[in-house]
């Protein structure tokens, strides 16, 4: 009889060690050799050992993969997703303590004898006993371990259900491990001939606020969009002022109202988006000299819950048509009191707009030369590669400036949601039940605020929103796309249900040790265990129908 390698708390906590300590920050060496160590791992298990094709590494980018692996019962066709991340962020805040931000077991020991230079929440929380400290404890490798144990379990015991193991690198930047693993889940379906019953993903956890110490189960997850803006505006000498205008002058007009704008926050089923904010803004000034700058961008975090990109690709639009309009109202009134022309209006474009004009002016071939001389560039990322290109552009079409010119920047999230599915609403019961069993009380959030993989499934935007995404996105089908046809037939229900834990991407990143080698197995195993229940009786059913 097959062993359970994972079966007991302590083992499981062992396997989470040695995920951990498999150094996987993203765009490293290591986040490229995880995939290899998590195949090999899971090639112990006597499963996997008689079915070596249903484990396998698919290819993502620059040498990165990502892990299927599928526990398949012989007579049942609905597969619940277990999908996770194995990337992690980077330990620069850990200090001389950094060597063992990856050995959660040394670090934790490491920090008792320092606990007195820890902020008193994680102090505490030290000093009792039950959180384990280090990097990827919480985000996300104990969700990944889980998974793995659900695997085992269900391959040793035969579960009546097929699990679906999908873990995944780049979560924590753009997301293209999922992005690339959304295409195999649709091959995979056709393939086999299975159908999705749910996706469920285990992140742990997340505060909704300082101090907050409640157990969350997520029945969908926030998106997030990044409008940009580039501003063109007219170089001069800074001794003489009014003969152009900064780019900086006419970013300060759009910021001020893309701050905290209520325009952007949305809310359904009682809750909402924080408000927009910008994520970086600079002039593109590579060195300094008295001539003014005349180039300038600015990248705006926008959450979401219902709109699509192009109704935020409009409401921006509108919002720096507003902006703009004051900026040449206040510069006019400038230059009449300078008594001076000045160098006219600020203009508002989108991207698809200037891209025409410069195709109509220089041609597709001169276009086409301009875009691969900047995705070549491989010390640049794909906001940078945006940034590049959309300058370039404005550089040759320069009789457009003074202007403004709106984007979209990289990466894109979709909001998802399945709170009102009658499967996600029973295994919410079923988990508060559960969950009362440890007499722990478990809250619904409709909505994860952390960004996750989960948005790339269930995508229900059916008005073809994202074709302005494509359109108004630099770097679209180059170095940047999103499978948005093939998310439209992953259309099972979302679930998040993972391990409490505080500070993700902190040094103080810790995880609840009862909630993940205790609590959250049972919680987990009990839903997948009503999942096949269920889809049991519905086979019975249908038996008895053909008989009958």
């Amino acid at each position: 009889m097959s062993q359970y390698s994972w079966g007991t708390p302590d083992s499981l906590r062992n396997l989470l060690c040695e995920l951990v300590s498999w150094e996987s920050q993203t765009f490293t060496k290591g986040e490229q050799e995880f995939a290899l160590k998590v195949q090999a791992k899971l090639m112990e298990l006597d499963y996997f050992k008689n079915n070596p094709d249903h484990i396998a590494l698919h290819e993502v980018d620059i040498g990165r993969n990502f892990v299927s692996a599928l526990y398949k019962h012989p007579e049942v066709n609905e597969t619940i997703v277990l999908i996770s991340h194995f990337d992690t962020v980077q330990t620069e805040e850990y200090g001389d303590l950094e060597p063992l931000a990856f050995h959660p077991e040394e670090l934790t020991k490491k920090l008792y004898e320092r606990r007195e230079d820890l902020p008193e929440d994680a102090r505490k929380d030290l000093e009792s006993g039950k959180y384990l400290f280090g990097r990827g404890t919480m985000d996300m490798k104990m969700g990944l371990a889980l998974h793995m144990a659900m695997i085992e379990k269900a391959s040793i015991e035969q579960w009546p259900v097929n699990l679906l193991l999908i873990t995944v690198p780049d979560e924590e930047v753009n997301s293209a491990g999922m992005r690339s693993a959304v295409k195999e889940l649709v091959q995979l379906r056709e393939k086999l001939g299975i159908t999705y019953k749910l996706f469920l993903n285990s992140e742990p956890t997340f505060t909704q606020e300082p101090g907050d110490t409640k157990d969350y189960i997520y029945t969908g997850t926030i998106g997030k969009i990044m409008p940009t803006a580039l501003f063109y505006g007219k170089e001069t000498h800074a001794g003489e002022p009014m003969k152009g205008i900064t780019a900086n002058y006419i970013a300060s007009f759009l910021t001020q109202r893309m701050e905290w704008n209520s325009l952007f926050r949305e809310s359904d089923l009682g809750e909402s988006t924080p408000l927009p904010v910008s994520l970086q803004q600079k002039d593109l000034k590579t060195q300094y000299s008295t001539q003014t700058p005349y180039r300038a961008v600015a990248l705006y975090n926008v959450f979401l819950l219902k709109r699509t990109a192009a109704e935020v690709m409009d409401l921006f639009k509108q919002v720096a048509q507003e902006a703009m309009a004051q900026c040449n109202s206040f510069y006019k009134a400038i230059c009449e009191n300078e008594k001076v022309e000045g160098v006219g209006t600020v203009r508002t474009l989108r991207y698809e707009e200037l891209l025409r004009y410069a195709k109509k002016k220089f041609g597709s071939t001169y276009i086409e030369q301009l875009k691969n001389e900047t995705f070549e560039n491989t010390s640049w990322d794909d906001r940078e590669k945006s940034i590049h290109l959309v300058d370039k552009l404005m550089t040759q079409c320069y009789e457009l400036a003074p202007a403004t010119v709106l984007f979209f920047t990289p990466p894109y999230y979709p909001a998802v949601n399945t709170s009102r599915d009658p499967l996600v609403i029973n295994s919410v019961k079923l988990m508060k039940e559960v969950a009362g069993s440890f007499n722990i009380e478990v809250n619904q959030i409709h909505y994860l605020n952390g960004i996750c993989d989960l948005s790339y499934v269930n995508y229900s935007d059916e008005g073809d929103g994202w074709t302005t995404f494509e359109s108004n996105t630099p770097v679209w089908g180059n170095t940047y796309s999103i499978p948005f046809t093939d998310m439209l037939q992953l259309k099972a229900p979302v679930f998040n249900v993972g391990p409490f834990g505080k500070d993700a991407h902190q040094r103080t990143e810790r995880l609840h040790i009862d909630s993940a080698f205790v609590q959250m197995p049972v919680m987990l195993e009990s839903l997948i265990r009503n999942m096949f229940s269920e889809t049991t009786r519905e086979s019975q059913l249908h038996k008895m129908n053909m008989c009958t």
